[in-house]
């Protein structure tokens, strides 16, 4: 992947509005909750590197044959980097700001949103040539003042806020205009993914997906 279809994607991850953070123990379980959020309107997923499944779950969902901007999330080694290309991912994000994982992403083409919520990690970030961070937990590091405090030095990086992140402050993060994106898993719950509640999954999804084009109306 080139440098600007890689940046294609972080342009089409803002065109959602929401990339939902998911965990899952299989890839069928995967499999479904993308068909799930693709069906709802919202055509994104972070696949966690917190469980055992993460690559065969990214694997799956990459040759399920839907149009899913499709991502690794919690990838804090270059091992996993490497997983993660290998498994189908188109960007990786991590939850800090790794020189060694920010490289090895770039040097598959991919897409890389690095965790950062301090001037120093976001000057580390740009002296990559990364200008969309994970501002990462968003809501124990100033939520939207934080992002709004830092735009001002940081005039020409957005930001896509994660942790802390819910239907009832998104509003708050997506009108900034420093904000891309947010990431967020209230729509994925994890016990509705182990219950194999997908259809109450696509319908959170579409309430999200309502969300972001209200919000992007007014």
């Amino acid at each position: 992947m080139s440098t600007h279809a890689s940046g294609g994607i972080l342009d089409q991850l803002s065109v959602v509005g929401v990339i939902p953070v998911i965990s899952v123990d299989s890839a069928a379980q995967a499999r479904d909750l993308a068909s799930a959020l693709c069906d709802g309107g919202l055509p994104a997923a972070e696949i966690t590197f917190r469980t055992p499944a993460a690559a065969e779950a990214i694997a799956a969902v990459a040759h399920a044959g839907t149009d899913i901007l499709l991502g690794a999330g919690t990838v804090i080694t270059v091992e996993q980097v490497d997983q993660a290309a290998a498994a189908g991912a188109s960007y990786i994000v991590s939850p800090g700001t790794s020189q060694a994982v920010i490289q090895r992403a770039q040097e598959h083409g991919l897409a890389v949103l690095p965790g950062a919520v301090t001037a120093t990690e976001i000057q580390a970030a740009l002296e990559l040539g990364v200008e969309t961070v994970k501002f990462f937990p968003a809501g124990t590091s100033g939520g939207p003042a934080a992002i709004k405090a830092l735009s001002a030095p940081f005039g020409g990086v957005s930001f896509v806020p994660t942790g802390g992140v819910n239907l009832t402050n998104l509003e708050d993060y997506l009108s900034i205009p420093a904000v891309r994106a947010a990431g967020g898993s209230w729509m994925v719950p994890q016990d509705k993914i182990r219950a194999g509640q997908f259809s109450d999954i696509r319908e959170l999804a579409a309430e999200a997906a309502a969300a972001v084009a209200r919000i992007r109306a007014s």
